[in-house]
């Protein structure tokens, strides 16, 4: 799998809610979930969404970063509060490390 295939759907299973009763907002929040921890790898790494596609390990990050983001109810991740799993993938794969 590809962080591009990931969607609400995806992340909906991930997360044990019902697919088939997310309201129209709760499917809006796991896509607005699914830009900010994409993003994140993004900023994180610096690397492009297409280089992103090319790991599959960032599958795993995606899915956490969404379950911490929809757990706590916010936005953002907390860079000193991250999972080390995340941490760990995110930085074996860093090109911008100054």
């Amino acid at each position: 799998m590809k962080v591009s295939e990931i969607n609400s759907m995806t992340l909906a299973e991930y997360l044990r809610l019902d697919s088939l009763e997310l309201s129209r907002t709760e499917k809006m929040e796991l896509t607005a979930l699914l830009k900010a921890a994409k993003a994140y790898v993004k900023s994180y790494t610096g690397l492009t969404e297409s280089a992103i596609d090319e790991h599959e390990d960032f599958v795993v990050v995606v899915y956490i970063l969404v379950q911490d983001m929809y757990d706590n109810r916010v936005l953002y991740v907390e860079r000193n509060n991250l999972n080390k799993v995340v941490e760990t993938i995110l930085g074996m794969h860093s090109i911008n490390l100054l």
